[in-house]
């Protein structure tokens, strides 16, 4: 590399037969849009705007969409001859100045906009030919080849594919929390899950919420006192939602498992509401925020609502009533009034929001739970 920043631009490979889809991937209706417009999207949010699309089988059907996101074709009249010939195709197309390009497969939809723009800002310090978003210990898309392969890959014979060329270079690891890099969809069940997970990108996944905690010094006690608050929370939230009332299962289960991300500092609800903000997640933040202290109307019952009556059905990793959680708190301060004033707000909070509970499930907290299966975890 020179002085120069690094040019770097984008390969989409759209050229396939998609037999086990039945149908066009890159046309899929996903989230609002198709998912070739979603890719080309996160590449564009990352600022990568050179963007070619290889198209293949279907190619005509892709035209009017490649020209409604002015973005390039680059046709590969050998597709039948499967992907390795659809990444010499779209390097061949690339400008001279190109430095490195990314690849990928258009039935890989959710990688993060956030992820793209991490391998492009390790680009120019990188020695290794190769760098790979890396997903609790597992290597995923899009690779980011640098020019220095090229002429390699397109003289390649594509037996093995790209992946064993590649297997035969020094590579690079960008450790990501996004669970998208390993995620695709190859048949129509898969299409459904992830086109359900589209709506929710704004949410980590629970691997995603594994992946944040794993980066914190969190204990193996924490971790099962997140996942017992996240059963019970689960619980109580799909009770609700059998009856009607409106909630987010999603961001229920992000904040639960989340909510103690920064346990042992000093204000570890605002702190770690602060550090799950900063990695993209503001609604899981604000639930956070609430676990400790919430205003609570008497009437709704939202998601912060129920993270914080879980969170307070829970001692350790042990489920326990409110007054077996409360009665050691009130013990121990019992000579000093301030602190025993808070224990008493949070424990009259948990106990409005229980009865609330109870009354639009219309069962007792210990049938709803136990009804579900509900244990405590090891």
């Amino acid at each position: 590399m020179n002085e120069r920043s690094p040019k770097l631009a984008a390969l989409i490979l759209a050229a396939g037969y998609s037999s086990r889809m039945g149908r066009a991937k890159a046309l899929l209706p996903f989230g609002g849009q198709t998912v070739l417009a979603r890719v080309v999207r996160s590449f564009r949010q990352a600022g990568i705007d050179r963007i070619g699309v290889v198209t293949g089988h279907q190619a005509e059907q892709l035209e009017p969409l490649l020209h409604e996101l002015e973005v390039g074709a680059i046709a590969n009249p050998a597709y039948e001859r499967g992907m390795f010939s659809s990444v010499q195709a779209g390097i061949a197309a690339l400008p001279a100045d190109v430095d490195a390009c990314f690849l990928l497969p258009v039935d890989i939809p959710l990688v993060r906009p956030a992820t793209i723009a991490a391998l492009a800002a390790t680009i120019a310090a990188q020695q290794a030919p190769i760098t790979y978003p890396r997903f609790s210990g597992r290597r995923g898309h899009p690779p980011l080849i640098a020019r220095s392969l090229f002429a390699e890959i397109l003289a390649g014979q594509g037996d093995g594919g790209l992946r064993a060329l590649l297997q035969t270079h020094q590579a690079a690891d960008v450790d990501v929390l996004d669970e998208g890099v390993v995620l695709d969809m190859d048949t129509p069940e898969d299409y459904a899950q992830l086109a359900a997970l589209a709506l929710r990108r704004h949410l980590p996944t629970p691997a995603e919420c594994e992946a944040i905690l794993a980066t914190r010094p969190t204990s193996d006690a924490l971790r099962r006192h997140g996942r017992a608050v996240t059963a019970v929370a689960r619980t109580i939230a799909g009770k609700l939602a059998a009856r009607g009332v409106a909630i987010d299962l999603g961001l229920v289960l992000a904040a639960s498992l989340l909510h103690d991300i920064a346990k042992g500092q000093p204000g570890h609800a605002e702190v770690g509401a602060a550090l799950v903000e900063e990695l993209g997640y503001p609604a899981v933040a604000d639930v956070i925020r609430q676990h400790m202290s919430m205003s609570f109307d008497g009437s709704t019952t939202n998601e912060a609502a129920i993270v914080f009556l879980a969170d307070k059905l829970v001692s350790g990793d042990r489920i326990v009533s409110l007054e077996e959680r409360y009665a050691p708190s009130f013990e121990r301060f019992r000579d000093r009034p301030e602190a025993l004033q808070g224990a008493t707000r949070r424990y009259q909070t948990a106990c409005a929001i229980l009865a609330l509970v109870e009354r639009k499930a219309r069962a007792p907290i210990a049938k709803i739970l136990a009804d579900s299966g509900v244990r405590p975890l090891p």
